[in-house]
Formats: C-alpha cells, sequence, structure tokens
C-alpha cells in the first residue's frame, strides 16, 4: 500500500464475507458458474408490506436529513419492539438509528474504547468486531470455543480471559458464524461472571434474533443486574431481507446512546430517510409475519446438515439460529486434493472456489483456523447443487 495511508487502515484487514463476494461476483461476470454460499443475504423478496411503506413515504416527499438519532416515530417502534419481543423498557434517548447494525457497532466501539483497552470475543465470532476494535485503539482477545461445546464460552473461559485491561465483551446470539443461541439459563451463568466486574460493557448482538429454531430469544440486558451495561445492537437487514436498506440500531445505557449520537452526528449524520420509514412498517408488524421466512431457513439447515453428513470430513454441530454451519474440515489439513497442498482453512476454501466452483469463508476470519462458513441463505436447489459439487471435489 501508499506509504502515504494511515497506520491504521493499513494495518486493517480486509472484511473476508465482502472480498468473498466480491470474487464471486468478479467470476461471475467472466461466465464462471458459482454458487455463491458466502455472503449472510436472505434469497427472500421484502415483505410487501414493508415495499408499500416505502412507497408511500416517497410520495408523501420524505426528502430531507434525518435527525442523526433516527425519527422520533421510528425511536418509538423500537422501543414498541424492545418491549413486545425482549422485555426490555427502553426510552427516545436510549435508542440511536444508524446506516446499519454494522455501523452500530463501530459507533459503540469507538466512543467507549481507548488505547490498549481489552475486548473479549469468544471465538468464533463475526469477522467485523476485531478490526473495528483495533480501530478504535482496543485490543481484541479471542476465548476459544470448541465445536464440543456447540461454540459456546463457558464461564471458566470467560472469567478466565478477564484481566485489568478488560473494558468490552462483544457476542452474537444467534451466532454468526456458528449458528449457535445462548439460552437465559447460559446468558444467565455467564452474567454471574461478569457482574463482578461492573466496568465491562457487554455488547449483544442480536440482528438474527427471529431466525432462531429454539423459539427462545434470550438477551443479556433481560437481567436487571446486567441491564444498565448492556447495550443491545439489531437492525432488519436478516429478519426481514432489508440488507440494502442499511438500518441497524441499539438499546442501551442513555449516556452510551448519547455519546454514539455524538459520533454518528460527525461521521454520517442520520440513516436514509425512505427506509426509516418502511422501517416503522417492519417493526410494527409481528414477527408472525416473517415466519414463512425462518421456517424456510429451518427446512434448508436440515438439507444442508443431512448432505453435509454425506460427505467424508465434514464435522458439523447443529445450529439452532441464523443460516449458517460452520464445519469443521480439519481433517483435509496435510492432505493433496487434485495437486494442491491443503494445510488452512484458507486453503480448503480457496480449493472449494475453484474446484467445485462454490464460494464459502475460511474461518480464520472468524477466529477459528478450523472451520469454513457455508451460508445456506439460499434455495434448495443451489444448496443442493453446491452440496454436489463439494462431494465431487473431494472424491
Amino acid at each position: 500500500m501508499d506509504h502515504r495511508l494511515s497506520k491504521r487502515v493499513n494495518e486493517m484487514a480486509t472484511s473476508a464475507t465482502l472480498a468473498m463476494a466480491a470474487k464471486t461476483r468478479e467470476l461471475k461476470e467472466q461466465g464462471v458458474d458459482i454458487i455463491g454460499l458466502s455472503l449472510g443475504e436472505p434469497d427472500f423478496p421484502i415483505p410487501d408490506y414493508v415495499k408499500q411503506a416505502a412507497i408511500v413515504a416517497i410520495e408523501e416527499n420524505y426528502h430531507a436529513y434525518t435527525p442523526v438519532d433516527g425519527y422520533g416515530d421510528l425511536k418509538k417502534a423500537i422501543i414498541t419492539k424492545f418491549k413486545r419481543d425482549n422485555n426490555l423498557e427502553y426510552k427516545p434517548s436510549q435508542i440511536v438509528v444508524s446506516t446499519g447494525a454494522k455501523q452500530s457497532l463501530a459507533n459503540l466501539m469507538m466512543v467507549l474504547l481507548d488505547e490498549g483497552d481489552e475486548v473479549l470475543l469468544p471465538a468464533p465470532y463475526w469477522v467485523s468486531y476485531a478490526d473495528q476494535s483495533k480501530v478504535a485503539g482496543g485490543v481484541p482477545k479471542e476465548i476459544p470455543t470448541s465445536i464440543e461445546t456447540d461454540f459456546k464460552v463457558t464461564p471458566q473461559a470467560l472469567e478466565a480471559a478477564i484481566t485489568p485491561k478488560t473494558k468490552m465483551i462483544v457476542y452474537s446470539s444467534p451466532c454468526n458464524p456458528s449458528g449457535s443461541v445462548y439460552s437465559r439459563a447460559e446468558l444467565r451463568k455467564l452474567a454471574d461472571v461478569l457482574v463482578k466486574y461492573p466496568e465491562i460493557i457487554v455488547i449483544s448482538d442480536e440482528i438474527y434474533e427471529h431466525i432462531n429454531f429454539t423459539g427462545n430469544h434470550a438477551s443479556m440486558a433481560e437481567f436487571d443486574d446486567m441491564y444498565d451495561r448492556t447495550v443491545v445492537v439489531n437492525g432488519v437487514s436478516k429478519a426481514f431481507s432489508m440488507t440494502g436498506w442499511r438500518i441497524g440500531y441499539i438499546g442501551g445505557p442513555e449516556w452510551i446512546a448519547r455519546a454514539c449520537d455524538k459520533m454518528q452526528g460527525q461521521v454520517t449524520s442520520g440513516a436514509n430517510c425512505i427506509a426509516q420509514r418502511a422501517t416503522i412498517t417492519a417493526l410494527e408488524n409481528p414477527p408472525s409475519k416473517i415466519k414463512f421466512m425462518v421456517d424456510a431457513f429451518k427446512e434448508r439447515r436440515s438439507l444442508i446438515l443431512k448432505l453435509l453428513s454425506e460427505i467424508e470430513g465434514f464435522k458439523t454441530n447443529n445450529p439452532e439460529g441464523a443460516f449458517y454451519v460452520f464445519p469443521d474440515i480439519s481433517y483435509f489439513f496435510g492432505k493433496t486434493l487434485r495437486g494442491k497442498n491443503i494445510n488452512t482453512a484458507s486453503d480448503f476454501s480457496l480449493y472449494l472456489l475453484e474446484e467445485a466452483k462454490v464460494a464459502t469463508v475460511t474461518g480464520e476470519a472468524f477466529g477459528d483456523a478450523n472451520c469454513i462458513r457455508l451460508s445456506y441463505a439460499a434455495s434448495e436447489k443451489e444448496i443442493t447443487e453446491a452440496m454436489h459439487r463439494i462431494k465431487e471435489a473431494l472424491k
């Protein structure tokens, strides 16, 4: 890179998921038949009632700059949603709407972290947590898990990772990339550790909240002794198939929300006006209206797990949410496939792209060097063909 670029950007990793998506698009433009299982993007159209709300907003001439922290009536809809779905009480001053949940997370890193502050990341974790924390001066610290524990961190491992420099812990449930879901009892055990360290802030990424096959979503913020130090991050990208609309939001302590408002005011200001109007309608409607998507994802999960079980070398857990499988593929390390040496998950992911024409993401990007991530936010036809290609490429 040019030496005139900042050390900050030179040391920043490129998002592995976006890099693979870009490579997939490039190959497709060259006429290569690639099946993309790399992006977490639902293949469903946006619900008609949400689209209609956007059309009405355009016809009503919404076009001006929006409030930095979101329209008042959108914040009201978010507050109602938190109460209805999560039994969480927030005031408007505790809500900030951003350009996607990714910006919500970046805001939090920037306003909470100082140079040298440690950020605990139960691994595997979403690709951007580590580099966002680094940009803010933080030091990401992985807490390893394994497929044997369903990729969930234990209270013992959490406590062992805490030091006087620990400022924050960030986790997602349902988890990207493993699909693991923390039960309320499991979160309570982690909270019992964290209550002993009142300076640690908890960031609970709940963007996959509704894509949950257990029927029970739990949040750390539900516990009275954790409410004042937990920030819930959510949005409409996944459950409502509104990835490109870029609306995320937080609910949390007022002092943190005000700081995020301040930060956002110097970076992007308020989120898109039409998308905000459509989000009001999305959140005001009951989750039952999007259950058809969740049911379809559950069927696709069964399909991809069945097909993976028929391929030697793939070891999987049973993901209870989101739309990913995160198989351990370390069986292939040290092997040579069609003249190509496989020593890492990145080698294996690249091999599948080149030989099977299937795009996946290396687990190294998520903090687990033994796995790869496959998204089943694709049609059953694509999933079936992708698994057939992978099986043939590994013969």
